[in-house]
């Protein structure tokens, strides 16, 4: 999923933003922190409050932005002043995003897409690589032939739960028998059962990611288990919002994660056909 750039803005008394995910429209009251996660609250035209967690999603005059605490858009531009990205990497100031390369990075679904956009989102357009969704990893190799990946058009593949035997392990295993493709694809994974787990669980208030029953569906008990409202599709989209609020950089995810993002940005920007 191509995304542009959200500005990042202060979430100050009275600036009107809307909420993408729900289409609330409203006027910031104050931003508050709890049960550890950083929450702001907005107010519609009928004088009605809704809490939204700090963070991407919001847009301001139909364009993205990132709202933060005035005191973490301090801190923002300090890093930037610093010459660091969000992902650790030296910023380049001054310098255009390249044009789009043919060669792709991409991933099971929308959140893994939000979280490699907000952590490597800059590197990402100073190299030209555009994130895009598969919408799970079914027929991975189906997917990969129809992209047709060749000279000057790679493809590196982010899998969840990339572990021996799982559903996912059998799938990229399937690129294997693609004869000459291959050696123009890169499948690479983490071992969590969901990108939620590339996050580290203090930022959510967890010692650890609670173990989920099969019989339950995973992202609602986990949900359920901090205490969030996990009745519906909604309220796994606002406790998305909730744990994506938290990330500011690559200190808040787990290694396994960053190694193979950084690992498949290698990948694909070192075809040298690719201009």
């Amino acid at each position: 999923m191509a995304k542009r750039g959200a500005q990042i803005v202060d979430a100050t008394a009275g600036l009107v933003v809307e909420d993408v995910e729900t289409g609330w429209c409203g006027a910031v009251v104050r931003t508050e922190k709890s049960g550890g996660i950083h929450l702001v609250v907005l107010e519609d035209r009928h004088g009605r409050t809704r809490s939204f967690p700090l963070g991407g999603g919001f847009w301001i005059d139909g364009e993205p932005v990132e709202l933060v605490a005035p005191v973490a858009a301090g801190l923002h531009q300090a890093r930037a002043a610093q010459g660091r990205t969000a992902s650790g990497s030296r910023a380049v100031h001054g310098l255009r995003a390249r044009t789009a390369r043919a060669s792709r990075i991409l991933v099971e679904g929308r959140h893994d897409a939000e979280l490699v956009e907000k952590v490597w989102g800059d590197d990402l357009r100073i190299e030209g690589v555009v994130v895009e969704m598969l919408d799970g990893v079914d027929d991975l190799a189906d997917a990969v032939r129809e992209l047709a990946p060749g000279p000057g058009r790679r493809l590196g593949i982010l899998v969840d739960h990339l572990v021996a035997g799982s559903k996912e392990w059998h799938e990229a295993a399937r690129i294997a028998a693609l004869g000459g493709l291959r050696e123009h694809v890169l499948v690479v994974g983490h071992p969590y059962v969901d990108i939620w787990q590339a996050v580290r669980p203090d930022r959510v208030g967890l010692d650890v990611w609670p173990t989920i029953p099969r019989t339950t569906p995973w992202k609602e008990g986990v949900l359920a288990a901090l205490g969030w409202p996990h009745a519906d599709q909604r309220d796994v989209a606002l406790g998305w919002r909730r744990i994506l609020g938290v990330v500011r950089r690559y200190t808040d995810l787990e290694p396994d994660l960053l190694g193979r993002v950084e690992q498949l940005i290698d990948f694909v920007t070192a075809d040298v056909d690719d201009t």
